[in-house]
């Protein structure tokens, strides 16, 4: 077939399959463009999920008369500027988009019409593109958020191109989508106010927050994801080199079932991108299971030259020009924040207890116990401002044995309790001054209860400990290194030459972790001992994961992964078990440790090994507030 050139409708129609795919996509860019325009109001309407009608008005700079027409055209834009030789630096990019297609692919499938006033003009003026067709600028009327901006509508999207209607989800699914988009941007900027109206109903409100670095990022991130964000999450701020990561990490017990919940901007650009979420996933990966996520807002500020933006047509993938320091500061900002928590645990666990107990409380006439066991009368209910005097008073921490006879001799053996000094292991009156309190009786031979100077802390106590266990094994791990096992016949393992390089340039940091390989001609490595930790190994197929793991995010991080997985089981079979009873002493030392040890809030796989209730929340289950 000869080779021809496509028509400009055709090719406005192609650019606009790659940059607005859905109606969210076309918010996306509307609202970006705003932004960049300098406005700090910024109101969206939309009709039918978007496919009806998409409104975006601003109170930006404003496009002037001439300029409209060339604001529809493809690679026009404000954003680029030519240098003396009239080269443009397409790496050197301070606003949210420059391609200059997102108004032109919109104005190729649906019904587009752009007012502005420019700042400093007299009139306004407005232009319209139908299917591609622009017409001639006109003067308008202008009525809107300040005395400059610009008010663009969108009306019928895909209308030119009804195939891709097709694709489209329900309306419901299409305004979440708007919804998600503008929810991120919101976050990028809380210097900015936002409204969202879908069908003449506002679905999102967002006053301007006057400390955006601050206070008002914080308070802006808990508008949008709830008030259970702000008290469960840790701030971050930290350098290295010109890279700065700010934001803040949730604790690890306030988790989701999927990674939608953590929001990662690039320079105020919102962006889903592989290297964040693999640094993100390293600095938990101890904390959580495997199948729930951290909630996070990280934000990374670098020199615009360092990070390049244009390398998806949706702008939502970035590559940095030295990842490894981009990575480190993730993962190492996170580790130090997260170790900095010390025993804390989310909110939110006190929360679903009180929830729990309020569900089963029903309202009840309260019975006297049976006297006709006693000898006595028979049983009538308690008339208000009766009292029973418990018959016995018992002091000091109480072990469900005093109740319940004999140890069981099946109680498997653990490891031994012991305090990291003897302040604070017996509970001499001071205890209960402790974060976590003193130990008063553990129930089920499962639960310790402790009393806190304002309330009380419930402790899953084999949870607690296997958390401390494996705190000591991986200290233990670090301090000595990996023991290895030689095999007795070393195993030849083949690979692409590219693969095969990229293991071996780190044979230094793997032999630290017990892995001992060569070079064995191309494509070829020789491995002469294993983790003795790991047991019998497959080599092959976890130098291809290597491979794998490197090529992506240039860290070797799986067998790390593995040898604290072994770690992790072997601290939970060590640990005291549920059914052990433990004595006073045992359970003050196990609280002091918890105080002392990173991560203690939460188990190996994510769960929280206490619950503390405040007695203030205490004394409103039972009416007293």
């Amino acid at each position: 077939m000869p080779i021809r050139r496509l028509p400009p409708e055709a090719v406005n129609r192609i650019a606009a399959g790659e940059v607005i795919e859905r109606p969210a996509a076309a918010v996306k860019e509307l609202v970006e463009n705003a932004l960049d325009a300098g406005a700090r109001r910024i109101e969206v309407r939309i009709e039918r999920g978007g496919l009806g009608l998409i409104a975006v008005e601003d109170d930006g700079g404003g496009i002037t008369q001439d300029e409209l027409p060339l604001a529809v055209e493809r690679h026009a834009t404000s954003k680029l500027v030519a240098g003396t030789g009239g080269d443009v630096d397409l790496l050197n990019i301070h606003t949210m988009g420059f391609r200059g297609e997102a108004l032109p692919s919109i104005g190729a499938v649906a019904r587009l019409s752009i007012t502005s006033k420019a700042r400093g003009a007299d009139d306004a003026w407005r232009v319209e593109v139908e299917g591609g067709v622009l017409s001639a600028p006109a003067p308008a009327a202008w009525a809107a958020l300040s005395d400059s901006g610009a008010r663009i509508e969108v009306r019928d999207l895909f209308f030119a191109t009804p195939a891709r209607l097709k694709f489209m989800k329900s309306e419901r699914a299409e305004m979440m989508a708007v919804s998600d988009v503008m929810k991120r941007l919101a976050m990028a900027r809380p210097d900015v106010a936002f409204t969202l109206q879908h069908d003449g109903r506002a679905s999102l409100r967002l006053s301007a927050e006057s400390d955006p670095e601050h206070e008002g990022r914080r308070a802006r991130l808990a508008a949008i994801l709830g008030a259970e964000f702000a008290p469960n999450c840790i701030a971050l701020d930290q350098m290295r080199g010109d890279v700065r990561l700010s934001g803040f990490a949730g604790l690890p017990t306030f988790h989701r079932g999927s990674r939608e919940h953590q929001h990662l901007f690039v320079n105020g650009r919102p962006v889903k991108d592989k290297l964040i979420v693999g640094a993100v996933r390293a600095a938990y990966q101890d904390l959580l299971a495997r199948d729930r996520h951290p909630v996070a807002a990280l934000f990374i500020d670098l020199p615009p030259g360092d990070v390049d933006v244009n390398v998806h047509p949706a702008k939502t993938e970035v590559r940095f020009r030295d990842a490894a320091l981009v990575r480190g500061l993730i993962v190492g900002a996170l580790t130090h924040a997260l170790a900095g928590a010390g025993h804390r645990a989310s909110t939110t666990t006190a929360g679903s207890a009180l929830s729990g107990f309020r569900s089963h409380i029903t309202p009840q006439p309260v019975l006297r116990a049976s006297y006709s066991n006693f000898g006595g009368a028979a049983e009538e209910a308690i008339a208000p401002g009766d009292f029973i005097m418990p018959s016995a008073r018992v002091d000091g921490p109480v072990s469900a044995a005093s109740y319940v006879g004999g140890a069981d001799e099946h109680t498997a053996p653990a490891a031994p309790l012991t305090a990291p000094s003897a302040a604070g292991a017996h509970d001499d009156g001071t205890a209960q001054f402790f974060p976590l309190g003193a130990a008063r009786a553990q129930l089920h031979e499962t639960y310790i209860v402790a009393q806190t100077e304002d309330g009380i802390v419930i402790v899953d106590q084999h949870a607690a400990h296997e958390r401390l266990v494996y705190e000591r094994m991986k200290q233990m791990l670090a301090n000595g290194g990996v023991k290895r096992q030689g095999l007795l016949i070393p195993e030849v393992v083949e690979l692409d030459p590219s693969e095969a390089e990229s293991i071996v340039t780190r044979a230094e940091e793997l032999a630290q972790l017990g892995l001992v390989i060569e070079p064995f001609g191309p494509g070829a490595i020789l491995v002469r001992e294993t983790p003795a930790l790991l047991g019998h190994v497959d080599a092959a197929g976890m130098l291809k994961d290597l491979a794998d793991d490197i090529a992506e995010l240039d860290a070797a991080h799986t067998l790390k992964e593995k040898l604290e997985e072994v770690c992790s089981s072997m601290a939970c079979r060590g640990s005291v078990r549920a059914g052990r009873r433990l004595t006073g002493e045992e359970m003050n030392a196990l609280l002091r440790q918890m105080e002392a040890t990173p991560f203690s809030g939460q188990c190996n796989h994510g769960r929280p090994t206490y619950v503390e209730l405040k007695l203030a929340d205490i004394e409103k289950l039972f009416g007293r507030r």
